[in-house]
Order: structure tokens, then C-alpha cells, then sequence
């Protein structure tokens, strides 16, 4: 859902985009995308993939049956993006790690949703990987809520803390999410940060 947002968007705005997926054919093809098969695990066909690249963005979304693999699959990507020389990478993370008061976290709420637990506790876990690392990166959370819905190019960005509006709801559509990312990207602000984006 978020990946072929961002490249919508990337493309939108007159991007070059080289599009890796173990399975390319589910890429849509269109003007201005290169789409090949790669592997985010294996730093050989990361920094193939990625050579004389910009930036990396990276749209993984943690399997449910094993979610700690993003944590692993990650450190493969950063070592691959070394080989490559390419220093910028945006994450698209999750909201869970985002804060609901001071030192804690939406995931380590009661209200958080069970069935998303592995999922958002494996992706907080990315964050001090992407610390570690001597790339300039961004981990982007999205709002507590994010589907398909309108580009309107209007919401507010923050930090690490849970943004919420007048009626305690946290919610970004998709499409606008792909707008703040492409911001950041081609006008970085949140360099070695986390940050998030909602209504």
C-alpha cells in the first residue's frame, strides 16, 4: 500500500526510480521506473541493485509470522548500501514506536491492538540499527491510522511523539504520507531521525 504510494509520488514529481522486489512483475511498469528483482537480505544484490543510486527508500513490511526478520534484513540493507556508496536512506517505519507520553511508546499501550504487536515490536527494534549506522537516515512512522484516501498535501510533521487532532484521532491517508516522505527526500529536515506525519 505505502511503497506504490511513494512511487506514484516519486514519479509525480519527475524521480528516475529504480523499483527492486523479489517479484518485479507486480511493480507497475510506467515512464521513468526501472523495476528488477532484489533482495533487501542480501547485501550483493542490494548494493547491485543500487549502484550510482541517490538514495534508498525502503518500503518493507515485517512478515507476520516472523517480524524480527526486519531487524536482520535491515542491517543486510545498510551493509549493501555501503558497498553501493549510497549514504541516504528513508525508512517507511511504523507508528508503535512513536511516543503517547513521555517514554512511552503507542506499542507498550493496553489499547495497542494484539495483532499487531510482533509487527510493531520488530520495527521499533530498527530504529537502534539504523543508529548504529554511519548512513544519513530518516525513520518515517506514519499516524496511528494510515489507508488509501485523498492527496491533499495538508497535515503536520513531528518527532517522535504520537500526533493526534481535536478529536484524540491519529490519521494519514496514504497518499499524503507518500507526499511527506518525497518532502523530506528531496528537501531532507529530519536527518538521523525519526519523525512522523498526520492530520
Amino acid at each position: 500500500m505505502i511503497g506504490s504510494r511513494v512511487l506514484e509520488e516519486l514519479l509525480r514529481r519527475g524521480h528516475k526510480v529504480t523499483a527492486t522486489a523479489r517479484h518485479p512483475e507486480k511493480i507497475a511498469r510506467s515512464a521513468g521506473v526501472v523495476a528488477i528483482e532484489a533482495d533487501a537480505g542480501d547485501p550483493e544484490s542490494v548494493a547491485d541493485a543500487a549502484e550510482g543510486a541517490e538514495a534508498a527508500i525502503c518500503a518493507i513490511a515485517p512478515p507476520h509470522e516472523n517480524p524480527e526478520r526486519i531487524v536482520g534484513t535491515i542491517r543486510e540493507l545498510i551493509e549493501g548500501l555501503g558497498l553501493a556508496g549510497v549514504q541516504r536512506l528513508i525508512v517507511v517505519g511504523g507508528a508503535g514506536s512513536l511516543e503517547v507520553a513521555t517514554g512511552i511508546q503507542l506499542v507498550d499501550t493496553p489499547e495497542f491492538p494484539a495483532a499487531w504487536l510482533g509487527v510493531a515490536r520488530a520495527h521499533r527494534e530498527v530504529l537502534p540499527v539504523l543508529k548504529a549506522s554511519r548512513l544519513e537516515w530518516s525513520y518515517f512512522s506514519p499516524a496511528a491510522m494510515i489507508q488509501p484516501g485523498e492527496r491533499t498535501g495538508k497535515f503536520r510533521l513531528g518527532g517522535n511523539e504520537l500526533l493526534t487532532d481535536d478529536n484524540g484521532e491519529s490519521r494519514i491517508s496514504a497518499e499524503d504520507y507518500a507526499v511527506a516522505l518525497v518532502d523530506e527526500l528531496e528537501r531532507p529536515r529530519r536527518v538521523r531521525q525519526q519523525f512522523t506525519a498526520a492530520y
